[in-house]
């Protein structure tokens, strides 16, 4: 079983800079991409980034500009590096991944972190 471990919020003023990690582990599994989302209203989550495992990223409007989705291939780590915050984006933040098991069968998987509260004050 895939699990993912994430790390890295807390609180910080408005203008600062938070970095989250998030580490999948677990064996036979491939992963296509993985990104972070948090709650909006009207939706259960909102993509925030993403990233393919062909380099190709992605990014909600609100945070193009000052967030960037790094990643660590061989350790199967994504981060969310999050600059010059706002209080618009305190929430929850969630990692998710897209991957591949391989098992009797190759089936596809879709992982979630346990998630990490950010919270930005004014």
């Amino acid at each position: 079983q895939v699990q993912l471990v994430e790390s890295g919020g807390g609180l910080v003023q408005a203008g600062g800079s938070l970095r989250l990690s998030c580490a999948a582990s677990g064996s036979r599994f491939r992963i296509n991409a993985m990104g972070w989302y948090r709650p909006a209203p009207g939706k259960q989550r909102e993509l925030v980034a993403s990233i393919t495992s062909g380099g190709a990223t992605n990014y909600a409007d609100p945070v193009k500009g000052r967030f960037t989705i790094p990643t660590d291939i061989a350790k199967n780590t994504v981060y969310l590096q999050m600059n010059s915050l706002k209080p618009e984006d305190t929430a929850v933040y969630y990692c998710n991944a897209e991957m591949w098991t391989f098992g009797l069968d190759i089936l596809p998987f879709t992982a979630w972190g346990q998630g990490t509260q950010v919270t930005v004050s004014s």
